[in-house]
């Protein structure tokens, strides 16, 4: 389908001449899926600029609801945004902080302090897609009592893309410029026509925190801000109080821009432990009212849910439980600094050795005895939306094929068993966090390696740690001093631009950005880099899927990233629980709208 068919059929949809059910039926001919031709048509005025994509909210007034009681097992270390590294922090963040916009389930935009979704119609939208005009919610407070406005939306973006700062938001802002209209309008300017414009000041990098109490920390001396842990925003709840990698407390904010909400007078989210007495603890004993990743053998939940207190939420969405092979050395120092981009690993600089492990890796079985429901197996990094599903990448599990590759590139068994070339033996250290899931998934694979010759160490490190940003702790995955590691990465939009950032050139974790950096495996291809320019401003459709399509087919075939399964988000909660839950947002990104019923 080309561009001008595309307007054709949106012009049909405007003069009425074909339905909106007719239009997601031509789309879907073409591998794009409801949410997003939906969203193709809210963008061109053609469809409702607010879409009301979320769960009906019932309560009619706010608060009496009590306590929520939500459990992470993989604790929380900071409530600052834009240094969060993973999603817990991500998470806990969401609760005080928010954006102009989330993404709903069914992928559609969703105005949280935006007064509306900016569309062509509403004007909000440049034909040609150079630039957002984003109006903002009035009446909105700081938890403090200050007016939130424009100004803070401007602070946010200086912020962000200051170099100083470090933010692991700073790429959604980096390549716009952002300019105030008057105090509740704000201008997102592109340098060329851009598909992608709901990114700065959406969903998990669009997190605003408060000009006022930041702006003496905006430099090099951010992550000095008192504000850190005690954050002052605008969400439904208050802070209280927080351990780091313990309990976050928060209490109902009585001046919330929404109204009837929230409902519950406190939350908490208790961080640590693991997922399955995070599981029991909701689905068998209903001493928490949620709990959040369960990853988690699909039998043990299964068991649980039939104590009948809870059940399991399964949603779709774009998150990956994936492997890495480092690109480069992490046991040698180049300037003080381990696995400087300026190195190569010893071992997986040859291709064989990397379509050996990749052969070696079960996934059928890993669904199928560990994972089931809550994590299909794929050969693809990016599956979602379907449309930008590669066709190329087959999963192929094959030790004896995995013998022959690597007999072929001469690496030679010694007398240990262990293969070795040129003095480098195939012993590695493979990393990832303490979860019964993944420690499996470790030994499965290990156990195939011993078969082709190669030595696995299994190293597991405390969730708390592995996912910190403590940039003084060598076992973070954002370091990656180890060979291999696993870990699940999420996709938080229905639009894969942000989501596959994560192997551009300019993107590479290291010292100079505090490890920040989304490429943690430190791959480069100029190839890849210049796809995902093209697909920054290509509008066609069909040819930008292509794009994405081809980066997923760069990376993937390269073996330095080995996809496991698709990571659904699966979660517990109590029967009662009425959670607002997208598979493309954060799990708190509607936290508003929680509520208890009966």
């Amino acid at each position: 389908m080309t561009e001008d068919d595309l307007r054709q059929l949106i012009g049909r949809v405007k003069r009425g001449s074909l339905s909106r059910r007719g239009f997601i039926r031509r789309m879907a001919a073409v591998g794009l899926t409801a949410p997003m031709a939906t969203q193709i048509l809210a963008v061109a005025g053609a469809a409702p600029a607010m879409a009301q994509s979320v769960p009906a909210y019932r309560p009619t007034r706010a608060g009496g609801g009590g306590a929520l009681k939500i459990l992470y097992w993989q604790a929380s270390t900071l409530l600052n945004p834009h240094f969060a590294v993973g999603t817990t922090n991500q998470d806990s963040s969401r609760v005080f902080y928010e954006p102009l916009a989330g993404w709903a389930a069914d992928g559609t935009l969703h105005p949280i302090l935006a007064a509306e979704i900016p569309s062509v119609d509403n004007g909000g939208l440049s034909a040609d897609g150079r630039s957002v005009t984003w109006k903002l919610k009035r009446g909105v407070k700081w938890h403090d009592g200050q007016d939130f406005s424009a100004d803070d939306v401007i602070f946010n973006y200086e912020y962000a893309r200051n170099p100083a700062v470090a933010s692991t938001s700073s790429g959604s802002y980096r390549d716009v410029n952002v300019t105030k209209v008057d105090d509740h309008t704000v201008k997102v300017e592109f340098a060329q026509p851009n598909p992608f414009w709901a990114d700065a000041f959406v969903a998990s990098v669009g997190m605003l925190i408060p000009k006022h109490l930041f702006k003496d920390f905006a430099g090099s001396n951010a992550r000095d801000a008192p504000t850190n842990l005690r954050p002052v925003g605008t969400g439904p709840y208050k802070f209280t109080s927080f351990a780091p990698g313990d309990l976050l407390r928060g209490e109902r904010n009585e001046n919330y821009h929404l109204p009837n909400r929230p409902f519950f007078d406190t939350m908490e989210i208790k961080g640590g432990g693991d997922a399955v007495s995070a599981a029991r603890a909701v689905l068998q004993t209903a001493d928490y009212d949620y709990a959040w990743n369960l990853q988690v053998e699909d039998e043990i939940l299964k068991r649980l849910e039939a104590a009948g207190r809870g059940k399991v939420n399964v949603i779709e969405g774009g998150a990956i439980e994936f492997i890495q092979l480092n690109a480069t050395d992490p046991t040698r120092e180049v300037d003080g600094e381990r696995a400087h981009i300026s190195t190569e690993h010893p071992a997986f600089r040859d291709p064989a050795v990397r379509r050996a492990i990749a052969l070696l890796l079960d996934r059928k079985s890993i669904e199928e005895f560990i994972y089931g429901r809550g994590g299909p197996a794929t050969g693809n990094f990016l599956n979602n939306p379907p449309r930008f599903r590669s066709p190329n990448m087959p999963m192929e599990f094959n030790v004896d094929r995995a013998n022959q590759v690597l007999d072929q590139a001469g690496w030679v068994r010694g007398r240990d068993g262990v293969r070795a070339k040129d003095g480098v033996r195939l012993r590695f250290v493979y990393q990832t966090s303490v979860n019964a899931p993944r420690q499996r998934t470790q030994q499965i694979l290990q156990q195939a390696a011993r078969r082709a010759g190669i030595e696995l160490e299994l190293k597991s490190v405390t969730a708390s740690v592995f996912f910190s940003s403590d940039v003084a702790n060598p076992d973070t995955f954002g370091k990656f001093f180890a060979d291999m590691q696993m870990y699940t990465t999420t996709m938080p939009q229905a639009d894969p631009q942000r989501f596959m950032n994560q192997y551009v050139s300019w993107e590479v974790s290291q010292k100079a950005n505090s490890w920040q950096g989304r490429n943690i495996v430190r791959w480069r291809s100029a190839d890849y880099d210049a796809a995902f320019r093209a697909a920054e401003g290509e509008l066609d459709v069909v040819k930008r899927a292509a794009l994405f399509i081809r980066m997923n087919d760069l990376i993937v075939g390269s073996n330095h990233v080995i996809p496991v399964v698709m990571r659904p988000t699966v979660s517990g909660s109590l029967n009662t629980l009425r959670p607002a839950i997208s598979g493309w947002d954060l799990t708190m990104w509607l936290l508003s709208d929680w509520y208890r019923e009966g």
